[in-house]
This record gives C-alpha cells, sequence and structure tokens, in this order.
C-alpha cells in the first residue's frame, strides 16, 4: 500500500503533461504519448529476429551500454584494489592522500580535450573519462570499508593463523562490503552521467550522440524521447544492482537486525 501511495503523483504528471502538452501544440514540448511512440520509431520498431531492436538501438544504445559498463567495470576493479591495499597502510594513504583530493576535485568532462589528444581513439577517450571520473567513489569507499574493520576481526584472524590472503578473502572483504557496495552504486550513476558527456562532446554513436543529432535538426520529440530513454536505463540499472546489492548482503542486514 505504501509503494501505491507513492506512486500515485506519476500517473497524475504524466495526464496533466498530456493535457498541457496537447494544448499547446509545441514541437519543443509534445505530450508524454507522442515522446513514447518516437521511442517506439528510434529504438523498438526493430524486426522479431533482432528481438525489436532497430538499427538505431543496434548501432547507438548497445554501444552506450557497452561503454558505460566498461568503464564501470574498470573503475569498479581499479578503486577496489588500491582502495584494498591504501586502507590496509594508513601511512600510503597520507602519503597519495593530497593526490586524490587533487584527481577527484577535476571535473572529468574538462579532461576529455586531453584525452583526445593522448589517446586519438574515441573509444579510449571516453572509457578513459568514464573511468577516470567514476574511481574516486569506489575507491574512497574501499578505503574507509578497509579502516572500519573491526579490530577483533583482524585479531581473531591472527590467533587462527590466517595468511594475508585469507585474511583479505575471509575478514577484510566482507566486513568492508557495505561500505565498497555503496560506492559501487554511486559510481554506477556516474558512469551513466559521463557516458552521455563523453558522446554529447565528442561521439559518433551513442544516446547522447542522437541526442544532439536530434537537437541539430529540430527533432523535438526526438529530444526528449533520448532523455526518457536515459531516465528509464538509469532507473532500471539502479533497481538491478540495489536487488543484487541486497542479495550479497543479506548477510549485513541479518547482524545488523540481531546484534
Amino acid at each position: 500500500m505504501k509503494v501505491i501511495s507513492r506512486l500515485w503523483v506519476i500517473p497524475v504528471v504524466l495526464v496533466a503533461w498530456e493535457v498541457v502538452g496537447r494544448l499547446l501544440e509545441d514541437p519543443d514540448f509534445p505530450p508524454p504519448t507522442t515522446i513514447v511512440v518516437r521511442m517506439y520509431e528510434l529504438w523498438f520498431s526493430g524486426p522479431i529476429a533482432s528481438v525489436f531492436l532497430t538499427e538505431g538501438a543496434i548501432d547507438n544504445l548497445l554501444p552506450s551500454l557497452g561503454r558505460m559498463f566498461s568503464g564501470w567495470i574498470l573503475a569498479a576493479v581499479i578503486g577496489i584494489s588500491l582502495g584494498v591495499l591504501l586502507g590496509r597502510s594508513r601511512s600510503a594513504t597520507d602519503y597519495v592522500d593530497p593526490l586524490i583530493e587533487f584527481g577527484r576535485a577535476i571535473p572529468p568532462p574538462l579532461l576529455v580535450p586531453l584525452f583526445v589528444v593522448l589517446f586519438q581513439v574515441e573509444l579510449t577517450t571516453q572509457l578513459v573519462t568514464i573511468v577516470f571520473g567514476v574511481v574516486w567513489p569506489v575507491l574512497l569507499n574501499s578505503i574507509d570499508g578497509v579502516r572500519a574493520v573491526d579490530r577483533t576481526y583482524t585479531e581473531t584472524a591472527t590467533v587462527f593463523n590466517l595468511t594475508r590472503l585469507q585474511r583479505l578473502r575471509v575478514v577484510v572483504l566482507p566486513a568492508a562490503s557495505p561500505k565498497i557496495f555503496a560506492g559501487l552504486r554511486l559510481s554506477l550513476s556516474l558512469a551513466l552521467i559521463l557516458m552521455v558527456i563523453t558522446e554529447l562532446l565528442g561521439g559518433s554513436n551513442g544516446i547522447g550522440y542522437q541526442l544532439l543529432q536530434a537537437q541539430r535538426s529540430f527533432d523535438g520529440a526526438g529530444v526528449w524521447a533520448a532523455i526518457a530513454l536515459l531516465g528509464i536505463l538509469g532507473y532500471v540499472v539502479n533497481s538491478l544492482f540495489v536487488l543484487a546489492e541486497r542479495r550479497v548482503l543479506v548477510w549485513h542486514r541479518q547482524a545488523t537486525r540481531n546484534p
């Protein structure tokens, strides 16, 4: 019932938007039904053999998803690996902390021209931009998570003569996983944002590229369709990640409920 009571506002807003959009008849402010039809035409009116995906979806939607998830996975691997190493060594963290603070303060889109000069390959430039912007939440949360491991756990591992690898696998990573997952969730949203930005700034395909082309061709419904698709994509990806997080961290919720 609580979910239903929270969702009632969505159809109300959509109906109001539909009415206002039809009254205004402004091509730059189309009603939701027009946007849905345009989404269908652009991406989901293909043949059954291609799972109803159009050529535009295959050429733009799939590459966007590939870039987003590739950049996110690379950032996750780098961030967790460095975060665990730095979290286990406070002196090492003190040395690199100024570099971390400097790096995370730089807006990733500002580095796109530099990355274009350095790498000269569109895909590499986009991936590096996404990784650079996404890695910081994972890195910082991993450091905090490892530092926050209860000393009792590490002392118990010492009593049982666990090796460093065993301590990492059995004690450190499980104890730090709630904070690591929080960083991964935030970084996933950032990956979607940076994916669009890199495609807007210098892409030759992707959802952001299609949005820009629709804007240049005065296709208002196409612009709104791309925005709606990005919103739906963000919601679905975040919901799936939360579902996976709950399954992986079910032990943590049970432990906090029954201390």
